[in-house]
């Protein structure tokens, strides 16, 4: 145990020593060149936008690898449920950069090299969890890891806003937020926000009125403005004022965007939010919609007016509780026969989603999937979920199992 320990804490230092000066696309041959003293073969997959395929960074002198479907292989049930999975010689590892799902590790093992499985599970998910922090630095060095994430080109507008919002998964000890947008190639004017500081976390959903780069121009303006209020220390009616303010002096054709503000007290339960003309976000309780946030109303921000509304809407949350914050894309999606996906369909799948154990990440990638299935055709509008789950064990699903371990020892 003692030189095995040894040899793979070697990998991990020469994987440190030589990160510093690496080229965005020298990550996977050089982890799979330390790897191979080791006997190990390495394949490095990043997920795509969609969240349906995994695809492989090249190793300079092997062959090429095809992308690996999440659904359906092994690979995607490690990305699945961020947890190692054994196939055979073959293991995959999740890969995550604190809880944002990156993608996996496949890791070719000698022959028997899985005797000491828990030992192994650690180590693999320890490198798997220095790769994944190693990518998120790499990608602002270049752009060839987010080349290999691509299907096909970007929009102006959705480079603008993927560079703008932060990850799409976060996790505190209590409390877990995940969010999603599509199509991810095209979005333009949905976006969210969110910080985790203290015990007062705040959330943002906003739809900007307009496609692609201009409704994305004025997603950024809205983001700006509360953001640099937030961090001023002003509250949600001053931030909603701020992008009031953006909006009106950057915008002289009055373009305007709907938006929901909150922000939750962990100690006392209480959510204070404001609605500036968005779809009222769910409470979700035991499986049943329990609140529909209807308070805090005001018109949408960028709207001049004399009184934009300096009333919050406000709710007692209970630990186990998920909010539901959503564009108007989802509800309001059709199917051929004209049928909207509406609220409540919305609320039944969250739960049945939830309901089979995955991390709160992924109930809501297949959430994402099942409204865009719904649809007949491209999406007519962008869509945008953001999930909060005020719960531990909700937390815990988002880190590979090692992680768990180690959260509930402490």
């Amino acid at each position: 145990m003692a030189l095995e320990d040894a040899l793979w804490n070697g990998l991990v230092r020469e994987i440190l020593d030589r990160s510093h000066l690496w080229r965005p696309e020298d990550l996977a041959g050089i982890v799979d060149g330390a790897a191979r003293r080791l006997g190990i073969g390495v394949t490095i997959y990043l997920v795509d936008h969609e969240q349906q395929f995994l695809r492989p960074l090249g190793v300079p002198g092997r062959p090429a690898q095809e992308p690996v479907p999440v659904d359906g292989a092994d690979g995607g049930r490690a990305y699945i449920a961020v947890e190692t999975v054994a196939a055979g010689d073959r293991w995959w590892s999740p890969i995550v950069n604190g809880t944002d799902r990156l993608g996996v590790i496949a890791y070719d093992l000698p022959p028997g090299a899985g005797g000491d499985e828990d030992g192994l599970v650690r180590r693999c998910e320890f490198v798997a969890g220095l790769i994944g922090h190693l990518v998120t630095t790499l990608n602002e060095r270049g752009d060839h890891l987010r080349l290999v994430q691509r299907s096909r080109p970007m929009t102006p507008g959705a480079e603008l806003l993927w560079q703008l919002l932060p990850p799409l998964t976060a996790s505190v000890r209590d409390f877990t937020v995940a969010a999603v947008l599509e199509p991810s190639y095209d979005v333009g004017g949905d976006a969210y926000d969110y910080i985790l500081d203290g015990r007062r976390p705040q959330f943002v959903v906003l739809d900007a009125a307009g496609r692609r780069l201009r409704a994305g121009l004025a997603a950024a303006v809205v983001l700006a403005g509360i953001r640099s209020t937030r961090r001023a220390g002003g509250d949600l009616l001053a931030q909603a004022r701020a992008a009031d303010a953006e909006l009106l002096a950057q915008f002289p054709d009055a373009r305007f965007a709907t938006a929901v503000l909150a922000e939750l007290d962990l100690d006392t339960g209480v959510l204070r939010y404001l609605n500036a003309g968005h779809p009222p976000p769910l409470v979700l309780r035991e499986g049943k919609i329990v609140e529909t946030l209807d308070g805090g109303r005001r018109l949408p921000l960028g709207i001049a007016e004399a009184d934009p509304g300096t009333a919050y809407g406000e709710v007692r949350l209970r630990p186990g509780d998920r909010l539901v914050f959503y564009t108007d894309g989802v509800t309001e999606a059709r199917d051929g026969a004209g049928e909207q996906f509406g609220a409540e369909r919305l609320a039944r799948l969250v739960e049945e989603q939830s309901a089979g154990g995955f991390p709160l990440s992924e109930a809501l990638r297949r959430l994402a999937r099942a409204v865009l299935d719904h649809q007949d055709g491209p999406p007519a509008d962008d869509l945008t979920l953001l999930l909060v789950e005020w719960s531990a064990g909700a937390a815990l699903r988002t880190v590979p199992p090692t992680s768990r371990e180690d959260e509930q020892v402490e």
